[in-house]
């Protein structure tokens, strides 16, 4: 089959894109497949893919961008009809295509009309929604009125076994702040949390936050630098895969905390809707202690592989009981691991070739 891709955000290269980067490359084993987008941008792409998410894409094409705000709705769906199938990520918009078309969702879209008669019309063109989590599809399906299915994202692990393990408490995000000035990640959350902790007689060990970071997140970063001063904590800015692997693989602990302090309910994009990163961690065999909430709860089964926590009592009490216990942490850092393989690039690919087939 000729299949397209297309991803707003590929100029941010965060999960999502590795989500959707991925599909191109597991699609590409056996199928013809496009991306979507600026060809004058196709080897930065490329390279960037390659040197921030491990995602080859040698054997994908690129394809003039057909879902640019400049491109008429006519002559979009006259090219459309190129291709035998469409996956679109959605930023909540659903487009008008004349071929088969997949809708895949991220995060929840509780600002969009789901009764509007328009959005109606062009879901009746829709094949299939996907979403990445049941956290998700439970949003999207009420939304939406469809019953989504679910692909996990995969998760390629690359432990460094040189590296050995060390007194580490790990968090790795992008560093979004919103117009309250909010930490979306919570990173700020995460520093007050261990700072009290140390305060409190925590000896011998650091927190690494490592962060996704733009120049227009200079002064947020600034800001975490900055209550960082004086305690055992690092903030590392837009690490290589190296690094970011060398920073999993000394981790004994891993901390993640968005969605904290957040009406889930009503804002349910304020949670983390997957979490990549607590996989990641997982399969080097962190422990993670992350909050119960978003698709968080679908990855860490609570005092099996890690630890889930609702408030900042128990957060902090939970790690500790890890920071006491050796052994305890050696038993859920081999459960951690064994978990971990349940999100694999091979069940995502196998999953994936199951919806588009």
């Amino acid at each position: 089959m000729r299949i397209g891709i297309f991803d707003p955000y590929l100029d941010t290269l965060s999960g999502g894109e590795k989500y959707m980067l991925s599909v191109a490359s597991c699609l590409a084993q056996e199928h013809e497949v496009f991306i979507f987008w600026d060809k004058e941008k196709e080897v930065e792409v490329r390279q960037s893919a390659l040197e921030k998410l491990g995602i080859d894409l040698s054997s994908v094409k690129f394809y003039s961008n057909i879902f640019d705000k400049k491109t008429s709705l006519l002559s979009r769906f006259a090219q459309s009809w190129k291709f035998d199938a469409i996956v679109y990520l959605s930023d909540g918009s659903i487009p008008l295509v004349g071929t088969r078309l997949y809708v895949h969702f991220q995060f929840p879209i509780e600002w969009v009309n789901g009764k509007s008669p328009k959005t109606k019309l062009k879901l009746s063109f829709v094949k299939d929604v996907v979403c990445n989590s049941y956290f998700t599809k439970h949003f999207i399906d009420r939304k939406l009125n469809v019953n989504s299915k679910v692909l996990y994202p995969p998760v390629v692990i690359n432990r460094d076994e040189k590296t050995k393990r060390e007194n580490v408490i790990l968090h790795v995000g992008r560093l979004y702040v919103d117009e309250k000035g909010s930490n979306y990640k919570k990173q700020d959350i995460m520093i007050k949390v261990f700072k009290k902790m140390v305060d409190n007689g925590l000896k011998d060990w650091r927190l690494i936050i490592v962060v996704g970071a733009r120049d227009k997140g200079r002064a947020s970063l600034n800001k975490l630098r900055e209550m960082s001063k004086g305690y055992g904590i690092e903030v590392i800015e837009n690490p290589s895969q190296e690094e970011l692997w060398e920073s999993y693989s000394k981790a004994a602990i891993y901390w993640h905390a968005t969605g904290f302090d957040e009406d889930l309910e009503k804002h349910p994009e304020r949670a983390e809707h997957f979490g990549i990163s607590t996989v990641e961690a997982m399969g080097t065999g962190v422990v993670p202690v992350v909050i119960n909430a978003g698709g968080q709860k679908e990855i860490v089964e609570d005092g099996k592989n890690g630890y889930l926590w609702n408030n900042l009592v128990e957060f902090t009490h939970r790690t500790e009981s890890l920071i006491k216990d050796p052994k305890l942490m050696g038993k859920m850092s081999k459960e951690a691991i064994v978990r971990s393989k349940i999100f694999s690039k091979d069940r995502f690919c196998r999953d994936l070739k199951n919806i588009i087939s």
